[in-house]
């Protein structure tokens, strides 16, 4: 199994619009809750915000990708 380091890399730095980062604080404010509340659940959920926020996944499957232009 080969990995292509520059596509990932490329994945990973472009394509910041608005809903990356809303689902990146979104996440981020999950992790924060179940912190303070300790409820732990909140965890799972953070964490597939934060997964769709880092790769720029749109939906599970991914029929709803993202459109490239931002929009």
């Amino acid at each position: 199994m080969s990995f292509n380091l520059k596509k990932i890399k490329n994945v990973l730095t472009s394509n910041w619009y608005v809903t990356r980062w809303v689902r990146l604080g979104f996440a981020i404010f999950l992790f924060s809750q179940a912190y303070i509340l300790q409820d732990w659940m909140f965890i799972v959920f953070g964490a597939f915000f934060l997964i769709q926020a880092i790769f720029n996944l749109g939906c599970c499957t991914n029929s709803c990708s993202i459109s490239k232009n931002g929009y």
